[in-house]
């Protein structure tokens, strides 16, 4: 009982860690994309100049974005 409970919560957990990689990979690409087009470009050289432009990830292994699935 206390396995399988042990289970459920790295399920959640996993897929929570799996939400925020994703939307953190969305803001990075929002925000470069903001910095490198008009009118958002004027805006990053006058006022945020010294903000680097962010590096965006990518999964490397197959699937890596998917939790594995609990079977009982």
């Amino acid at each position: 009982q206390n396995f399988l409970s042990l289970q459920s919560q790295l399920e959640g957990t996993e897929n929570r860690i799996s939400v925020a990689r994703r939307d953190f990979i969305l803001a990075v690409e929002r925000y470069n994309t903001e910095i490198r087009t008009f009118p958002g470009r004027l805006w990053h050289a006058v006022m945020y100049s010294d903000l680097p432009i962010r590096a965006t990830f990518e999964a490397t292994t197959p699937d890596a974005d998917k939790a594995p699935e609990v079977k009982f």
